[in-house]
């Protein structure tokens, strides 16, 4: 696969602060990486120097194979950035900022309306492209930020925060955007919203206190939980007892977990001894011991868990 983004040992010290602390990652042509951490983890600064903005202490980063340091201007036309807080120049309209975007990029004549028109389109702006930007929502300065990313059809995106300040069509319309834009680029999206992560990355990186702390796909990480395939149930408090002897002997079952007692019924979680167990088996077992079930269905590990078990260790630790 071709390797688009590459980090290797990024580091950066601010003061007697260690923001990011030899960080090293690769993206591909095709991927979507989530990037996360909690704030102040080092996902913006980790940022700012991959795309050369921020110089590091030691290590070094490249786009499309070209050194960002050493080669600063040819790595920058090979990348669309969309940096935190979606800077512009606010006395301008969307329209004129991004006419000037294209022709600090190199486009000329009949190209700047062709490069600006499909940008527009793409990030929604046609409603408000020739208001003052100083006067826009926070939803549309951000929309023109990720205009001017896009503008040059890069290989590459980085964007921080992409969705921020977004209502949930606008939120919807920049994921599809970015959906449809991954199959020939590859994009690097720091994000607060875990959903996203689910919604258009291929991958998720977790970075806490400068370290790299998890790297897999959504479900890599939802693995992480130890109820994750595991069969959740809900039975009336007399069978429960009942219900946890039949489970406690089925051979695919390690142990069986109360996990409330809402209203006369009692909530169940069975701990399969692989990675997955059928509600079908579940099913079975309670069925052959005439226990009737209000509610059977197989868990999910929650993104939102995960990330707090990854990053906050002394509430649960890794092998949690």
């Amino acid at each position: 696969m071709t390797v688009l983004i590459e980090a290797v040992g990024l580091q950066k010290q601010f003061g007697e602060i260690k923001a990011v602390d030899g960080i090293s990652l690769k993206v591909t042509k095709g991927e979507v990486l989530g990037f996360l951490g909690p704030n102040g983890a080092g996902k913006s600064t980790t940022m700012k120097m991959i795309t050369g903005f921020l110089e590091p202490d030691s290590g070094r980063a490249s786009i499309c194979g070209v050194d960002v340091f050493d080669a600063p201007k040819r790595a920058k036309r090979m990348f669309g950035y969309l940096p935190e807080g979606a800077p512009a120049y606010g006395e301008m309209t969307p329209r004129s900022f991004l006419t000037f975007i294209a022709e600090i990029r190199g486009y000329r004549g009949a190209e700047i309306a062709s490069r600006v028109a499909g940008s527009v389109e793409r990030a929604g702006l046609e409603p408000v492209i020739d208001q003052v930007i100083d006067t826009l929502s926070k939803g549309y300065k951000r929309r023109v930020g990720l205009a001017q990313a896009i503008l040059h059809d890069p290989p590459v995106l980085i964007m921080d925060e992409p969705t921020d300040g977004l209502d949930p069509n606008q939120k919807h319309h920049v994921r599809q955007l970015i959906t449809d834009m991954a199959a020939d680029k590859a994009i690097i999206i720091s994000t607060h919203i875990l959903e996203e992560v689910e919604a258009v990355c291929s991958r998720a990186v977790v970075i806490n206190k400068g370290v790299i702390v998890a790297d897999g796909t959504a479900d890599d990480l939802m693995q992480r939980m130890h109820y994750h395939g595991a069969v959740s149930l809900k039975v009336i408090a007399d069978r429960a007892d009942a219900a946890i002897r039949a489970l406690s002997s089925a051979s695919g079952v390690a142990r069986v977990e109360t996990v409330g007692k809402p209203n006369g019924y009692t909530l169940l979680r069975a701990i399969p001894r692989q990675k997955t167990m059928s509600a079908a088996e579940v099913a079975a077992v309670l069925r052959a011991q005439n226990i009737p079930v209000d509610e059977l269905y197989v868990e999910r590990g929650r993104l939102d868990e995960v990330f707090r078990q990854i990053t906050m260790p002394q509430d649960g630790g890794h092998n949690a």
